[in-house]
């Protein structure tokens, strides 16, 4: 008979072998935790990360060792590249290739990668690409040398249509906008660009414009654009003006900067008077032609445009406008910014700007083409276009300004990555007009109009005072990407 102890007692059962497991190379004892997962992920990223310098290191080694070998470029090949006329790309290429007039230069390996790397960055210039993969491979015809390779570049093209739309509210005014561009327009890198806006003090602005690069090193490109403005003056001047013109410009890049010449012709018409206009205003009510040559250079060596703590910033503006047209003047304007940081969290940033109107022909200036100063755009903490001389009210602008700010930015405590600022400026500016009677030379004639002359007796000019402002603020500063 069994026993009874033997099945009423539980029975409990062990594996033959205790678990000698230890832990290796940090793994978490719980294999059921997450934490095994991204060891794992760690430790497979780390076998990566040395198998790829390894084998860079060996490359290294095996180009470095073969630079010298005797190696020519046998074709170039673009793939990917099916919306762009290949008469473009080899206005972009050949300069790459051609060792030079009259110049005996042994092509080896090292030439030949250097061909490569020029020919990449050629490329990325024309912003056609996003994506560019340089290759050597075996030449494809048979009557290539036993030492010559084919350079292939597999490029990806961006999208050739490009919407974008904006909406702006600040400053006493809003306005919303909208930009379509057509990239490669015609497959030699051509940009044709429209845009329309509509706002409050820009009632409604129409664009048009086609570029194109006019060098294979796309450093020197041109331009026409026709444009149509029309801009509220009301709240300050007592009308409205309206702008239609045309443009045609080249502009280029060199070591020293930025340059630009363009002609441009502009239809000008101030309209809309309200009843209190003053005299001046209404003296320049109609229709008036503009025909101009403009230079523009800039010099940039901010590390950023908009909230820079180092570098230097100058621009300036020459306008000679005479041939034919309604006026004539010569136009000078000059603008300068120097950033420097102070100790970390804190840096200074002073902008100066001045310009200058003379009249030529003895034609006086027109309301249209004098300088009007105030507002956030120039010198902030005065109203918009409120310095300067006056008439009743209307600011009529005039020949001469200049204005100065100094800024000191720095980081919130504790918080340098938020991307607000706390901000405090001094500004000063002033605007006057030109006393013509202290320029004694017989080239222009200096004698301004008799009529204007007589009806300037008649009104009353007021010059509001330019003493410097120091607010103190906070600055949001937001970086934009653009993604296409």
């Amino acid at each position: 008979m069994p026993n009874d102890e033997l099945f009423s007692s539980p029975i409990e059962v062990r594996g033959p072998l205790q678990s000698t497991r230890s832990p290796r190379d940090r793994e978490p004892n719980d294999v059921y935790a997450e934490k095994l997962f991204q060891w794992q992920q760690t430790r497979l990223q780390k076998r990566l990360d040395g198998e790829y310098q390894s084998q860079v290191f060996r490359l290294s080694e095996l180009v470095g060792g073969n630079l010298s070998t005797p190696l020519s470029v046998s074709r170039v090949r673009i793939e990917g590249a099916s919306k762009t006329r290949p008469g473009f790309l080899a206005r972009v290429v050949n300069p790459y290739l051609n060792d030079g007039a009259g110049i005996e230069q042994e092509s080896t390996l090292e030439t030949v990668l250097q061909k490569t790397k020029e020919i990449t960055y050629a490329l990325a210039r024309t912003q056609l690409f996003k994506n560019i993969v340089p290759e050597i491979e075996t030449p494809q015809s048979s009557l290539a040398g036993v030492n010559e390779v084919d350079l292939v570049f597999r490029c990806e093209e961006r999208s050739r249509l490009s919407l974008k739309s904006s909406t702006e509210v600040g400053n006493g005014d809003a306005s919303a906008s909208a930009n379509v561009r057509l990239r490669n327009a015609f497959g030699g890198a051509e940009d044709l660009e429209g845009s329309v806006a509509y706002g409050m003090k820009t009632q409604h602005t129409y664009r048009l414009s086609l570029s194109a690069p006019l060098t294979g090193s796309m450093l020197t490109r041109g331009e026409l654009t026709t444009y149509a403005i029309d801009n509220d003056y009301q709240a300050w001047a007592s009308c409205k003006e309206a702008q239609k013109g045309v443009k045609a410009a080249v502009s280029t890049i060199n070591s020293f900067g930025q340059h630009e010449l363009s002609y441009q012709a502009v239809m000008r018409h101030v309209h809309s008077l309200t009843p209190d206009a003053s005299m001046s205003i209404r003296r320049s009510a109609g229709t008036s032609l503009k025909s101009s040559i403009h230079y523009n250079f800039i010099h940039d060596t901010r590390d950023d445009s908009v909230m820079g703590r180092r570098g230097m910033y100058f621009k300036l503006n020459h306008e000679l406008a005479g041939i034919g047209g309604d006026t004539s003047f010569a136009k000078i304007e000059t603008e300068s910014q120097a950033s420097r940081q102070l100790f970390k969290g804190l840096h200074v940033s002073l902008a100066t700007r001045a310009g200058f109107l003379y009249p030529l022909g003895g034609k006086a200036t027109m309301f249209s083409d004098r300088f009007k100063l105030g507002g956030p755009l120039n010198v902030r903490s005065f109203r918009h276009n409120s310095l300067g001389p006056r008439d009743h009210g209307d600011a009529v602008g005039g020949d001469t300004y200049w204005a100065a700010g100094l800024s000191f930015i720095g980081d919130l405590p504790k918080k340098p990555h938020w991307p607000l600022k706390p901000h405090v400026y001094i500004n000063a500016g002033k605007l006057s007009t030109l006393d013509r009677s202290e320029f004694h030379t017989p080239i222009f004639v200096l004698f301004p109009d008799p009529t204007a002359q007589l009806n300037r007796s008649k009104m009353r000019y007021e010059t509001p005072s330019s003493i410097p402002r120091s607010p103190l603020g906070l600055v949001l500063y937001i970086a934009l990407t653009q993604y296409d």
